[in-house]
């Protein structure tokens, strides 16, 4: 895939120009990897398409995307395995009526492993409302926990005794993941790192998209990307998937805000390089609303102060 860079030299130097730029960026003109997934997500353009749609990373991890039909968000949501509990990443956008699928995904890995449903921790990225719509659906669950939404909760459950600099364990039972905590986008944001799939569930804070960033919480995201790379020199991870595409597979291009469908959509994963990409991008000047950041795979796009 060409770069962004290179393809505004094809364009106004032409071909020559464009070649010296692939050559002096190799590894940005690498053939892609192949996709983690067998099935080309919903993206709206068919109009029988389920509300819901589930793939499988192996037989413990599910990926559920919730159409854009239902919501323009259509989050990416997680659902991981381990012996004694499964952690539910995020609970989707307003009309994603997530529940019916995740009931149904439990049910049948209970089948598979002697009938006995585990224990649901149902987590979130971070504690906007297109992650967390579907809550009050779960707080009625049996045999299930709901964190709650402000960075003290968060702490709280994972045992993060100095917020937001310690990455902590958290154990499904016999699969122990890392919990690490991301503020920036959101005061409460946290990512997930799973050893054993080597991917990172990094929410709103890394994804093919626009990462908006609160200009009062820049030095947050800043140290946040700054401990996640810190991370991932010392950890292997093959991919990072985000909790939206909001991206084309032309580089630099994304959808316009709220788009109903998604053609030609950027695929979810993201290689770790992105993340060196994503701490470089956040040393450029930044420090006023509406400025946007444009890079191949995403762009940094700053916005008025929040609260959290």
């Amino acid at each position: 895939m060409i770069t962004a860079v290179c393809a505004r030299a094809l364009r106004h130097a032409g071909p020559l120009a464009a070649l010296a730029c692939l050559l002096a960026n190799p590894a940005q003109a690498a053939p892609a990897t192949p996709s983690l997934f067998h099935e080309r997500w919903i993206d709206g353009a068919s109009g029988d398409e389920p509300a819901v749609q589930v793939q499988a990373l192996d037989g413990d991890t599910f990926v559920l995307r919730q159409s854009v039909r239902t919501n323009f968000e259509a989050p990416f949501l997680y659902l991981l395995f381990g012996r004694e509990r499964a952690l539910l990443v995020d609970t989707g956008a307003p009309d994603g009526h997530i529940r019916p699928t995740v009931d149904r995904l439990i049910a049948d890995w209970a089948a598979r492993h002697g009938g006995r449903a585990p224990h649901l921790v149902v987590a979130h990225s971070h504690s906007h409302d297109d992650h967390t719509a579907g809550d009050a659906a779960f707080r009625a669950r049996p045999d299930t926990t709901v964190v709650g939404l402000k960075p003290a909760d968060v702490a709280a459950f994972f045992g993060v005794r100095s917020w937001p600099n310690d990455i902590v364990p958290f154990d499904l039972g016999g699969r122990r993941l890392s919990i690490i905590p991301t503020p920036g986008h959101q005061a409460a944001a946290i990512m997930v790192y799973d050893p054993r799939l080597k991917v990172l569930l990094s929410g709103d804070t890394l994804y093919p998209g626009r990462l908006y960033v609160p200009v009062n919480f820049l030095a947050d995201d800043r140290a946040s990307v700054d401990r996640l790379a810190s991370f991932a020199a010392t950890h292997p991870i093959r991919a990072a998937l985000g909790a939206h595409i909001e991206m084309t597979k032309t580089p630099g291009k994304d959808y316009g805000h709220e788009a109903p469908t998604h053609p030609d959509e950027h695929r979810l994963e993201l290689p770790a390089s992105q993340i060196r990409q994503l701490r470089a991008g956040l040393k450029a000047p930044l420090d006023a609303a509406d400025i946007r950041h444009v890079h191949d795979h995403f762009i940094i796009v700053t916005v008025p102060p929040r609260a959290e």
